[in-house]
């Protein structure tokens, strides 16, 4: 039997924001046995990573304790020798000022195979995300690259500071926060004019993002004083003046917001896109996991009687594909099914209905139990033999009343949902430090399992705080409502584009607030 022979792959994480990766370096996570990932790699991006991965954290941090880099090299070479796929997975680019170049090095000096998975480098990034083009035809047609930090056991500096100083393009140095007064002097000692635009871009690209701008005259100050810290993007040149007119990210509604999203892990990415397109930052914990029932037997008794229904009420997108699909391993397909009136519990529901060929006959104005009930209140259902594939628990309303109007009613569990695995104390750190500013609730499931997670009523309502709370719909509310917390926002449709939609208005509105109250003092 042949021994797998190992890879190491350096991949570049990008500046900070997830979505900046590159399609490649997600290709090596989802491959990855083993992931040693840096601090300045976004934890996000660990989403990618099967579960059996190894994830070790290997630090490499401007400031503090990390792991030394001999000791990093040595975990590439032997979990490689051991035949693993293993990632390094670097913040910006492996190649610009991350040391990659080394670790290649020790990878190729130990016969191994390697990758060079290119990332977007927060020099060009960084700048972007604050306004700043690092090249602009009138203003700038070179930039430099500079390292703010250089190796301390050189014999001498290899940065040629009167070139610097006397370049008219755009100089940008990197993992130089620490270094900015002596950066700022030997440019000002060289003869750069102390009139210079500066901008100092921290967390570039991430919710986080902060930016201060002055002159190599105040700089230094400005930054002292907006306590600007590691790891930070350097930029001086006269493209800074453009910030004032193309800063766009900072200016996204939800710029500066984190979301905390409670739904299932495979639905996430709906909200998570609208609220990263708003400037915010989704943070995914989910509280719900969507799995099959332990018995089909009553789905499949309902299936084989197809033919003695009038109706077929879906009451979640959730039901859909379970129902279909076990419709289709049964032998049968969308014409058993031509004699049903179908009712959708609302348009995303019945968009899924779609992608198996079948339209919604009936979708309510209110997308809940008692919207389809207000919509069927007009017709006879006296005797009607009605299906309903749902979760094995939810409301009994709708069955309930469709009963109590003489109809002969079935349901039957096509999915069930379960709580996940939490890192527990990791929510309830970033809860008890206020890095999640919104908790977003999109059923009464979501609100239940998400109580569940803390050991008492008084330790849910001391950490949740002032954490506003914003839920789907007027059920989940009420669910939220019931557990003690504060609802401060409610979507106007029960629709996940809906939920955004009133997260940035209310983050509009305390805006506005604060801007009145500050021009009032």
């Amino acid at each position: 039997m042949t021994t797998r022979r190992g890879t190491v792959y350096l991949v570049g994480a990008g500046p900070g924001d997830p979505k900046l990766l590159t399609i490649r370096g997600k290709e090596c996570l989802e491959r990855a046995d083993v992931v040693l990932y840096d601090y300045l790699a976004n934890e996000a991006l660990l989403q990618h990573v099967a579960p059996g991965a190894e994830r070790l954290y290997v630090g490499r941090r401007g400031r503090g304790q990390y792991r030394d880099q001999a000791e990093i090299n040595r975990l590439l070479i032997d979990r490689a020798q051991a035949g693993k796929r293993v990632v390094r997975l670097k913040g910006g680019d492996p190649f610009v000022f991350g040391r990659g170049g080394e670790e290649a090095e020790a990878v190729a000096g130990a016969g191994l195979e390697f990758e060079i998975v290119p990332g977007v480098t927060a020099a060009v990034a960084a700048p972007a995300y604050a306004g700043i083009p690092v090249t602009h035809r009138t203003m700038a047609s070179t930039v430099t690259f500079v390292t703010g930090h250089e190796d301390p056991t050189k014999d001498r500096s290899g940065i040629e500071w009167p070139r610097l100083a006397t370049a008219h393009g755009t100089l940008v140095f990197l993992m130089g926060m620490t270094n900015l007064p002596k950066i700022v002097q030997c440019l000002r000692t060289e003869g750069k004019d102390g009139t210079t635009p500066v901008a100092v871009i921290r967390w570039g690209t991430r919710v986080s993002q902060q930016t201060v701008v002055g002159t190599l005259d105040d700089i230094v100050e400005k930054a002292a004083e907006a306590h600007m810290e590691p790891p930070t993007v350097i930029v001086v040149g006269e493209v800074v003046r453009l910030r004032t007119q193309l800063n766009w990210f900072e200016r996204r509604p939800l710029f500066g917001t984190r979301i905390l999203v409670t739904r299932p892990k495979p639905q996430a990415a709906e909200l998570s896109d609208l609220i990263a397109a708003q400037g915010g930052e989704a943070v995914e914990c989910p509280t719900i996991e969507i799995v099959p029932p332990e018995d089909w037997t009553p789905l499949a008794h309902a299936l084989s009687r197809l033919a003695t229904y009038q109706w077929l009420i879906f009451t979640s997108v959730n039901g859909i594909a379970p129902f279909m699909t076990r419709l289709l391993e049964a032998q049968r397909d969308v014409r058993a099914l031509s004699s049903l009136t179908i009712c959708c519990i609302g348009p995303r529901t019945a968009e899924a209905l779609a992608a198996y060929g079948l339209r919604a006959d009936v979708i309510p104005e209110q997308f809940q139990a008692e919207g389809i009930l207000e919509t069927l209140a007009g017709r006879q259902m006296r005797g009607a033999r009605v299906l309903i594939p749902r979760a094995l628990v939810a409301r009994e309303l709708l069955p309930d009343q469709l009963r109590a109007q003489g109809a002969e009613v079935d349901v039957v569990p096509v999915y069930r949902t379960i709580r996940p695995a939490v890192a527990t104390d990791r929510l309830m750190e970033q809860l008890r430090t206020g890095v999640i500013d919104v908790i977003s609730f999109t059923s009464s499931s979501t609100v239940r399992n998400f109580v569940e997670l803390f050991p008492t009523k008084e330790a849910l309502l001391q950490l949740v705080g002032a954490t506003t709370v914003a839920c789907i719909g007027p059920i989940t509310a009420s669910t939220a409502r019931e557990a003690g917390l504060t609802v401060q926002v409610m979507a106007g449709q029960n629709t996940i584009p809906a939920l955004a939609d009133a997260i940035v208005q209310h983050v509009n509105r305390q805006i506005d607030r604060r801007a009145a109250s500050t021009a009032s003092r």
